[in-house]
């Protein structure tokens, strides 16, 4: 693993993203960061995203028009509300699912790893409009 000069935005945005459960998009990071420090660039908000995601200390999670970050790198689960877009993490047991892996490589000439689920459909908050 290469060590990496420190960085004290690098930090912050890691600060940040382990005490949000709202998996901010990149934009609302950076609207973060920049009240700590005014002067960041959105450029050096998204490197340190990408590398985050890269090292392995943050979830990038893809879906929809915006990617979403997670301070919370362990395996997990997701719902995506279909309405606001809002992505929540669910409560399930650790390897309550794994049986999905079976399933799948069930037929397939390959070897399941593990895999990556999201649920989706409306969430509290749309649902009481």
């Amino acid at each position: 693993m290469i060590t990496l000069k420190y960085s004290r935005q690098r930090e912050s945005i890691k600060a940040y993203l382990a005490q949000t459960k709202e998996h901010p998009t990149a934009d609302t990071v950076y609207m973060h960061i920049r009240e700590v420090y005014p002067n960041v660039s959105l450029g050096t908000v998204y490197r340190n995203l990408n590398l985050l995601v890269d090292q392995g200390e943050i979830m990038r999670i893809s879906q929809g028009e915006s990617d979403r970050f997670d301070g919370n790198a362990l395996p997990h689960y997701h719902f995506l509300c279909t309405e606001c877009s809002c992505v929540q993490d669910l409560n399930i047991a650790p390897g309550a699912l794994d049986h999905i892996n079976i399933i799948a490589g069930a037929g397939f000439e390959g070897e399941i790893q593990g895999h990556s689920t999201f649920f989706y459909g409306k969430c509290s908050k749309c649902i009481d409009k």
